[in-house]
């Protein structure tokens, strides 16, 4: 039985009183919010000033549809991968809840607090895909006139940044009242 107690320990060892926690919670959220959908925030933030100039055929504008271009087909889920993804990520997810809520063990707390939310902005993420993907084809078509493709592009990924703002912002308010309730209560980690 030693190994299992020591998977248990290892389980067991303390998250919300280390800063290394805080870090790497403030560090992954930093840097989902760096781009979206692989595009840098910096290419939507020059393509969405040119549709304001009302230049949408600047090169800006044309640098944020090439960028959709490379970036969209890997975000494209078949129906058949999309369901394993979600099983798969449910069973682990709600295994590292059991163990963190139900067994009380403070690492499966703070990856299950950790986790959820960037599920939930992966499939932000992949929304966003198909919703852009048929704007992207009807552009590359002729069918959609650039500035119309533009807008409506630039109107999708400013959503998506507010949704994923609310949604970091609440991760780490949640994990922060929780850590602090978590330390408050169990001030020597047991």
């Amino acid at each position: 039985m030693p190994p299992f107690d020591n998977l248990i320990g290892v389980l067991a060892s303390r998250s919300f009183s280390t800063i290394w926690f805080w870090l790497a919670l403030i560090g992954l959220w930093s840097a989902a919010g760096r781009n979206v959908l692989g595009v840098p925030v910096e290419v939507l933030a020059r393509a969405r000033a040119a549709l304001r100039r009302d230049t949408a055929e600047a090169p800006e504008a044309i640098a944020l549809m090439d960028w959709l271009s490379l970036t969209l087909p890997r975000w494209r889920l078949g129906p058949r991968e999309g369901a394993v993804f979600l099983g798969v990520t449910s069973f682990g997810l709600t295994s590292l809840a059991v163990l963190g809520f139900g067994f009380g063990l403070e690492l499966a707390q703070a990856l299950t607090l950790m986790g959820v939310p960037f599920w939930l902005l992966f499939w932000l993420r992949v929304r966003l895909a198909q919703h852009l993907a048929p704007i992207l084809a009807e552009a590359q078509q002729g069918v959609m006139p650039l500035p119309d493709a533009l807008a409506a592009t630039v109107r999708h990924m400013v959503r998506h940044r507010i949704l994923h703002l609310a949604l970091s912002v609440a991760s780490v308010l949640v994990t922060l009242f929780w850590g602090m309730m978590w330390m408050l209560i169990r001030p020597f980690g047991f």
